[in-house]
């Protein structure tokens, strides 16, 4: 009886989740043809007019009217923290509770206590009982921004969490409920976290129910002059001065560029220009006196893709520091023979002086005859070895650490690198 009362009770839940998901939806269908894009992107500050963003915005209402976890990926600096608000504002759960957490700059120790709360003495510095955003974001939705940066005892209870509803405080033993919506954002290729063991594949897939796409800066190339210019103007207001305007080139130039930071690094760069310069139009002269010369003529690559030999952007991105770097030393190389050449003839007056006196028909040469001399046998006697990509590679490497003094994240940022990458070549090389 109480097998037949258990059934009844799991397939009746059932029935009712179903029932409300395909009300739902029902509700889903009158809304859409009425779906005012532009409304919900003044209401959420969203700018630009690009299909894969509208996109994201429709699948971001649709979803909302359901439970279901989203993930939410993009590079950095897209504007992933938008999508989030927009599914608990337009879901049942919008009187609720609203949070957003960075998962990556909490400490590791303590990421545990903040999200699952703990008891007083659980830890050194637990001098009281505390909740967690679990807990008191019952009944509202949670904003997990980063969760690729969670550490792996937390992607276990986060788990948990997503699968039963439970969780237990740190310090305590006793099993806590509760009901909340959790929509995540990652900028990490998580394919490659789960393959080197950063990163729980189960909990990829639970999060992973609906995934929105952020399309990055560069592939929304129209919707950059509208960006840049709503930064200028609020700028102006905010510093009472006349708002910059640039030129058809300037605007040519501001589309074509990389963009690695995406829009918030368009946000700096409206900035500085906006407080730095007298001149209020701008040209492409003065605009790239603010863009970093290594980003310059990466605007046709695509972040985030593979070429079709499967080559990862980011081995691509490395591949154009070396060549780059090569491209420097064959500079150099190329005035050097130049400067050999047009010394030529002097070098050749000196060997036979020297030739003259060794045979005693002149005085002895000078000094800097002899280390020429002695320059050039050298000169000839070395191989110009064949260039390897891989030690220029590992030479390019070596060289940004020593000019970051060691510093890695900083040396990642020159090298255009995330820093696991980074770590990936060094150990690969040694260094």
């Amino acid at each position: 009886m109480c097998v037949f009362y258990c059934t009844f009770v799991c397939h009746f839940g059932r029935l009712k989740h179903i029932k409300l998901l395909i009300r739902n939806l029902e509700i889903f269908k009158i809304i859409m043809p009425n779906l005012d894009l532009q409304r919900i992107k003044q209401q959420f500050s969203i700018i630009g007019n690009s299909a894969q963003l509208n996109r994201g915005i429709e699948i971001a209402v649709q979803v909302a009217l359901t439970d279901l976890s989203v993930l939410i990926t993009g590079e950095s600096g897209v504007g992933k923290e938008h999508f989030p608000k927009i599914i608990h504002q337009y879901s049942p759960r919008k009187h609720g509770p609203y949070f957003a957490i960075n998962c990556g700059a909490i400490p590791e120790g303590t990421i545990d206590a903040e999200l699952f709360g703990h008891t007083k003495g659980a830890f050194t510095d637990a001098k009281s009982e505390r909740k967690g955003y679990f807990e008191i974001a019952d009944g509202g939705t949670l904003f997990l921004d980063e969760v690729g940066e969670l550490p792996l005892s937390t992607q276990a209870r986060l788990l948990r969490v997503l699968e039963t509803g439970e969780f237990i405080r740190m310090g305590d033993s006793k099993v806590m409920k509760t009901n909340v919506r959790v929509v995540a954002a990652t900028n990490l290729n998580i394919s490659k976290a789960i393959d080197e063991g950063h990163f729980r594949e189960d909990l990829y897939y639970r999060l992973n129910t609906i995934e929105i796409k952020i399309p990055p800066l560069r592939e929304r190339k129209e919707d950059i002059p509208l960006l840049f210019r709503k930064f200028v103007v609020d700028f102006a207001d905010r510093y009472r001065m006349p708002a910059i305007r640039l030129t058809e080139e300037a605007t040519e130039m501001l589309k074509s560029y990389y963009w690695q930071g995406n829009v918030r690094q368009l946000k700096n760069v409206a900035q500085q220009i906006s407080l730095i310069e007298e001149r209020r139009e701008i040209t492409p002269d003065i605009l790239a006196r603010y863009l970093p010369a290594h980003q310059m003529h990466r605007g046709l690559a695509l972040a985030g893709q593979q070429t079709q030999q499967g080559v990862p952007m980011e081995e691509l991105k490395m591949l154009y520091n070396v060549v780059g770097a090569m491209k420097r030393e064959m500079d150099v190389l190329k005035a050097q023979l130049e400067q050999m050449q047009k010394s030529h003839d002097s070098r050749t007056k000196i060997e036979d002086e020297i030739v003259e006196w060794e045979q005693g028909q002149v005085l002895p040469p000078s000094h800097d005859s002899v280390a020429l001399k002695e320059g050039a046998e050298v000169a000839n006697v070395e191989e110009v070895k064949e260039l390897n990509l891989a030690d220029m590679e590992r030479d390019t490497i070596q060289k940004a650490l020593i000019k970051n003094g060691g510093n890695r994240k900083a040396t990642a940022v020159d090298l255009g690198l995330s820093e696991r990458t980074l770590y990936r070549k060094i150990k690969e090389y040694g260094l």
